[in-house]
């Protein structure tokens, strides 16, 4: 039997007014094993269009080179908190972070976990774990 296992390059979670209320909403994963096939480009301006219906949009960029986090105008090398920064804390079983720790906020309303070239290190260091 064999798997084929694709990076996920973002994620958009995604929640109306009504599904705050009850603490539910959808997560979209965008993934393609082919560069250049329009993953970030398709995130970002999805969850844009998601805010202006009035969504409330998270996304994660789980993308070393942290070309979302760019294309939202961040500079992902000037950052000290990434998506790597909670996923090292998550690791350690150190959960004493608030609930927007390391959130950026975006003037379109899109909110942004952002990565940059940290993340790297972090797949280099969890292939070692297992």
């Amino acid at each position: 039997m064999s798997a084929v296992f694709y990076r996920c390059n973002h994620l958009l979670f995604v929640t109306s007014q009504r599904e705050k209320l009850i603490n539910m909403g959808k997560i979209i994963a965008l993934a393609n094993q082919k560069g250049g096939v329009g993953k970030t480009t398709t995130a970002i301006n999805l969850g844009v269009g998601l805010v202006h219906q009035g969504k409330r949009v998270l996304l994660i960029d789980l993308d070393p080179q942290g070309n979302a986090t760019q294309g939202l105008g961040f500079d992902p090398d000037s950052l000290d908190i990434t998506v790597t920064t909670l996923l090292r804390k998550m690791i350690a079983k150190d959960y004493t972070f608030l609930h927007d720790f390391g959130i950026l906020h975006h003037e379109e309303g899109i909110s942004l976990l952002p990565a940059n070239i940290e993340l790297s290190g972090l797949e280099t260091e969890l292939i070692s774990l297992f």
